[in-house]
């Protein structure tokens, strides 16, 4: 608990009953919570080295006082510094210490576990980035590697596969300089696998991936060796074909020598490189380390972390949420939460270097560490725990993350108090029947406002023709590419299609009793206090492949949206016949369903939202994973396509009951029951988390027996009585349609002003949705910062 480590002041607390570790500030609590009174307390000494009588330091030797498996201060130089780690025994209350190692005066047992403690691993080690880069084995096939002398050039841009019209993710084959496409990648780096081919042909075995080459050296793969390798010889290897890699920087489409005028990279705006940047310590700015490809979690937590809700829920209780957590804090969300928000806040990890210190520090010859950023890996560990994706060290997306946390706050909610609300606002849809004209307004949740990038709005459309038809003429004539067009879109243009009409083709028309055409319309029926919103600056080409939108969206700084305010039923509106369509499920599929149902909860949301980037409505993407039993995004897609015509396919996932007469009469004619009672298999989904039979019958009836809104219902009546008088009656009453007339109410939310300021904004850097890097700016003190 805390954020400390073992090289901080204070040292680490290890409790020899459960070998939780705990900071100098918070093993007080422990004891007092739990009566351990055996810890072992760790710290990490950093002190200069000796110098020798030149100057320098002396010779190095292996340092047998380093026992701790923990990482080396980065921000130190190795040659100056070196480590003594330090371990004893301290028994609480009297804080009585024993320093170890002690055979002599220690039980044989307590000496085993201490040593097992000094010489464990650390459970975190796979989180932390990969370092193959450094790692790679010299290739066998390097030393003595045949190049022909077949006269082939390869010039600085332009390239293409030799065997298909590829012009990305391509690999020069160091033997006889062929160009060929690779292999389709997670990374979504698309080729054919010609590059493999010609291997298979021809046995030739090494190739460098074009793009990559740099004086530092370039991607090499073995095909003999089947993995990435180094090659030593690779500037004399690539001068074989004309390439001075010494002389050249890569490039995403093309080697460019040094006397070409730069492109400015999306990095390098976005970094803001060029720009004198000014440290910033203190509360509010603490750093969150990349544990590799962790960026997204970083940047959504900074973001997170910046807004007063959730520092009044997490930090503001710190105290409570400490003293009342489980025994194992690691595995609690709320300790988690504040532990993080704690570590950000508190300012105690971002400490400006003290002149003063420094003198002294060099006085005592001993380096006082200096933790400046914290690494967010328990939190990282419990929050990705039995999730596909976030558990990898792969890159993820910010916005499925945020999402992510928003569920794991919502289930781990502090009482009455859910800091995720300033999030949550309605969403008035309007569907009109196209024939008859008659409509019908349904309202959904959501926590974030998604919106498209309407690339036919560019106000550049002129640079972008003019650069579209100089970079084809570079490309066919083999020159540099042109410095890089981006099309510059208006966020307004963006934004007007968040209301644009959509068709909705073969919609069932319950005016009609048959299947028709509609128009939907969206709009806010509430405001939140903190509006998100997502830019989707991906998309899916031909290939299924996702691609980014290389465009310029400038955000304003005050946004008005009043405009887009729900206005509810209008005067000379009809609505809609409260009739559902027919539902017709085949015999295989009612068994299937009957006894395979999955539990709602457990819907692999990676394959939800794997559709859903597709364009698919995300209630139908649920749907289709639901319904294919978590078989894979692939199985839901064929789902998908097969029931995409129907008139109910974007609406939320609803669990028929099959349990009686009475229920199954009722779904044969698409309508639900007002007598029906609440499907068991529900009931007891529901009831198996933990909440009462009265309280999930209360919740599904006032939701329409539908899952997801029933636990958002029960969440949102924390006031729940109990006894359940009254839905004991309505359960046991066979005529309840004389209370069903009452409106139940509606899922909790905020009503804001419509009208918002900048505050903060997350950014993607990186061609492909599985890479890249993302970067967070907030707004503080009147100007936007950086947060690492």
């Amino acid at each position: 608990m805390g954020t400390e480590y073992e090289n901080s002041e204070g040292g680490l607390y290890v409790c020899m009953n459960t070998f939780l570790a705990f900071g100098r500030e918070h093993v007080e609590r422990h004891f007092r919570k739990t009566g351990q009174s055996v810890y072992m307390h760790l710290k990490r000494h950093v002190r200069e080295k000796v110098r020798g009588a030149s100057g320098g330091a002396l010779p190095k030797r292996r340092n047998s006082k380093i026992f701790l498996d923990l990482d080396t201060d980065d921000d130190l130089n190795s040659d100056d510094f070196e480590y003594e780690d330090e371990a004893k025994l301290v028994i609480f209350p009297d804080h009585y210490e024993i320093a170890l190692p002690n055979i002599e005066e220690l039980p044989a047992l307590v000496t085993i576990a201490c040593d097992a403690v000094l010489s464990s691993k650390s459970p975190y080690r796979k989180q932390d980035p990969d370092t193959w880069e450094n790692e790679l084995p010299v290739s066998k096939y390097a030393n003595n590697l045949t190049q022909l002398d077949n006269g082939v050039r390869i010039p600085p841009s332009g390239w293409k596969c030799a065997r298909c019209d590829l012009r990305e993710n391509l690999w020069l084959n160091l033997t006889d300089g062929s160009v060929l496409c690779g292999k389709w990648f997670f990374d979504s780096s698309g080729g054919n696998g010609h590059a493999l081919e010609h291997y298979r042909d021809m046995g030739y075995p090494l190739a460098v991936k074009l793009g990559t080459i740099t004086p530092d050296g370039a991607d090499v793969y073995s095909f003999q060796e089947e993995e990435p390798v180094l090659d030593p010889h690779l500037a004399r290897h690539l001068a074989h074909f004309g390439i001075d890699m010494l002389h050249m920087h890569g490039t995403e489409n093309g080697l460019r020598d040094n006397d070409i005028k730069p492109r400015v990279s999306e990095w390098e705006v976005i970094q803001e490189s060029g720009t004198k940047l000014k440290p910033m310590y203190g509360p509010g700015y603490t750093g969150l380390k990349n544990l590799g490809n962790s960026c997204y979690l970083g940047s959504v937590m900074q973001a997170i972390f910046s807004i007063p809700e959730f520092q009044r829920a997490y930090v503001g209780n710190l105290p409570r949420i400490f003293d009342y957590s489980p025994l194992d804090p690691t595995q609690d969300f709320n300790t988690q939460m504040t532990k993080l928000g704690h570590g950000l806040l508190s300012g105690q990890y971002s400490k400006p270097p003290v002149k003063s210190e420094l003198i002294e520090q060099v006085m005592k010859e001993e380096h006082k560490p200096q933790q400046n950023g914290i690494s967010p890996r328990m939190f990282k560990a419990f929050v990705s725990k039995s999730h596909p994706e976030f558990s990898s060290n792969r890159q993820q997306d910010a916005q499925e993350f945020f999402l992510h946390l928003v569920n794991l706050v919502e289930r781990n909610r502090i009482g009455s108090e859910n800091p995720s609300d300033v999030f949550r606002f309605l969403v008035e849809e309007r569907i009109q029947c196209c024939q008859t004209r008659k409509v019908r307004y349904t309202e959904r949740v959501d926590y974030l406002m998604q919106l498209p990038v309407a690339m036919e709005a560019a106000t550049n459309k002129d640079e972008l023709i003019a650069y579209e038809l100089t970079r084809r003429e570079a490309e066919a004539n083999r020159r540099p590419l042109p410095e890089l067009v981006r099309a510059k879109i208006p966020f307004s243009a963006c934004l007007q299609a968040f209301s644009e009409p959509e068709n909705v083709d073969d919609f069932w028309s319950s005016a009609l009793q048959a299947k028709s055409a509609g128009v939907k319309t969206s709009r806010f029926a509430s405001f939140p206090e903190y509006l998100v919103v997502q830019i989707k600056k991906f998309t899916f080409g031909l290939d299924w492949v996702p691609k980014k939108f290389d465009v310029s969206v400038d955000m304003p700084d005050l946004l008005d949206i009043n405009h887009l305010r729900a206005r509810g039923l209008q005067p000379g509106e009809e609505e809609l016949p409260d009739i559902s369509p027919p539902i017709v499920i085949p015999d295989d599929s009612k068994d299937r369903l009957m006894n395979q149902l999955i539990d709602p909860s457990d819907i692999d949301e990676s394959a939800v939202m794997q559709l859903a980037e597709m364009g698919f409505p995300l209630e139908a993407c649920r749907k289709a994973v639901y319904f294919t039993g978590n078989m894979g995004a692939e199985v839901a897609f064929n789902w998908i396509i097969v029931h995409m015509e129907e008139s109910d396919f974007a609406e939320p996932l609803t669990l028929p009951g099959y349990g009686g007469a009475s229920s199954a009469g009722a779904s044969a004619f698409g309508a639900t029951g007002l007598d029906n009672q609440p499907p068991e298999e529900i009931v007891a989904i529901i009831t198996s988390m933990g909440f009462q039979r009265n309280q999930a019958i209360q919740a599904l009836r006032a939701t329409n027996h539908n899952l997801e809104r029933a636990l958002d219902w029960i969440f949102s009546h924390p006031e729940f009585d109990e006894d359940g008088d009254f839905v004991l009656e309505m359960e046991n009453n066979a005529n309840a349609n004389i209370v069903s007339e009452a409106k139940p109410e509606g899922p909790r939310v905020k009503d804001g002003s419509g009208t918002y300021e900048l505050f903060a904004f997350i950014s993607h850097m990186g061609t492909s949705t599985m890479s890249g890097h993302y970067v967070c700016h907030i707004k503080k003190e009147g100007s936007l910062k950086m947060n690492p």
